[in-house]
C-alpha cells in the first residue's frame, strides 16, 4: 500500500472569518473585468453545495480511521462548512449585483445526484480528485498575487483565505480514500483514481466553461466573441488552469500523494500579508 505521507507536524486550523458582511458588491469586482469576474463567480457558485459533498464523502469513511486522521476529517469539515458559508454570502453579493446563479447551481446539483447515486467509494474518490483541483488552484492564488491583484480587498481577502484552508487540507481526502482502499491492491487504486481523475476533470472544465459563458451572456458578452475571451483568460492571460496543469498531471505519477510538494510556506506568507493589512499604521514620532 502507498503510505501516506501528510506531514507529522501538520496542524489544519479552522478560521472563522466573516467577509463582506453589509457591503455593496460591484457587478465586475475584479477590477472592472466581465470575463474575470465571471470565471471566479462560475467557481463560486458551485462551493456551497459542492463542498457539503465533500464533507458527506469524507465522513463516511471515518470509522476506523487512525486518530490523527481522525481528528483531521474533523478539522476539514469545519473549513469546509465555513467556506461555504461564506460563499453562501458571496453569491449572494452577485445576486444583489444582479446575476442569476441558478442555472450554475442546478448543474451542480445535476452532477451530484449522479455521483450520490452510485456507491459511496465514488463520492470518494471524485471528492479526492476535486480536492487536488482546489488545492492546486489554491497553491496558484496564494503563489502569483496577479490573480487577485485588481480585485475589491474584502473579495480578495475572501479567495485568500479559502485558498489557505485548502492548501492546508489537501490531504485529508487522499489520505481518507487511502485508509478506505487500503485491502486493494496499489495497481487497481491507481487505475480507479486515474479514470476518476479525468472523468472529474472533463467535467470541471465542461461546466465552468459553461457557468462562466452563461454569466457573460448575463453581460451581453455572447458567441465568438465570449468564448474567446474566456479562452484567453483560462489558458493564456493570467492562464489559471495551464499554469496548474503540472501539478494536475502528477497526480498520474507513481506513489502520488498530495502532500510530496509541501507548499505550506505560502500559507505562513499569506497569513502574515494579512496580519499586516490589518496592523493600523504606526503614527508618526
Amino acid at each position: 500500500m502507498t503510505r501516506a505521507v501528510t506531514p507529522a507536524d501538520l496542524t489544519i486550523t479552522p478560521r472563522d472569518r466573516r467577509f463582506g458582511r453589509g457591503m455593496r458588491q460591484e457587478r465586475w469586482w475584479m477590477g472592472g473585468d466581465p470575463v474575470a469576474t465571471a470565471f471566479y463567480n462560475a467557481l463560486s457558485a458551485t462551493f456551497p453545495k459542492g463542498e457539503a459533498f465533500f464533507v458527506e464523502s469524507v465522513r463516511a469513511f471515518r470509522d476506523g480511521a487512525d486518530p490523527k486522521l481522525a481528528a483531521e476529517i474533523k478539522a476539514f469539515t469545519t473549513q469546509e462548512v465555513m467556506h461555504s458559508r461564506e460563499h453562501v454570502q458571496f453569491n449572494k453579493r452577485a445576486l444583489e449585483a444582479g446575476y442569476d446563479l441558478s442555472p450554475l447551481e442546478e448543474r451542480v446539483e445535476w452532477r451530484l445526484s449522479i455521483t450520490r447515486s452510485k456507491p459511496p467509494i465514488v463520492s470518494l474518490a471524485a471528492t479526492m480528485c476535486l480536492e487536488h483541483f482546489t488545492a492546486i488552484l489554491a497553491n496558484q492564488l496564494l503563489r502569483n498575487p496577479r490573480h487577485l491583484d485588481k480585485a475589491d480587498p474584502e473579495s480578495a481577502a475572501l479567495w485568500r483565505w479559502h485558498a489557505i484552508e485548502e492548501i492546508e487540507h489537501k490531504g485529508v481526502a487522499y489520505d481518507t480514500w487511502l485508509h478506505a482502499t487500503r485491502g486493494i491492491s496499489r495497481r487497481r487504486r491507481w487505475k480507479i483514481k486515474a479514470k476518476v481523475m479525468l472523468f472529474v476533470t472533463r467535467n470541471f472544465i465542461v461546466d465552468r466553461s459553461r457557468g462562466t459563458l452563461e454569466l457573460l451572456r448575463q453581460d451581453g458578452i455572447t458567441g465568438a466573441r465570449a468564448w474567446a475571451r474566456m479562452l484567453w483568460f483560462a489558458w493564456i492571460n493570467p492562464g489559471m488552469l495551464r499554469k496548474v496543469f503540472g501539478a494536475w498531471l502528477a497526480f498520474f505519477l507513481p506513489r502520488f500523494h498530495p502532500w510530496n510538494h509541501d507548499d505550506r510556506a505560502l500559507i505562513g506568507r499569506a497569513e502574515s500579508d494579512y496580519a499586516a493589512a490589518l496592523m493600523p499604521e504606526a503614527s508618526p514620532a
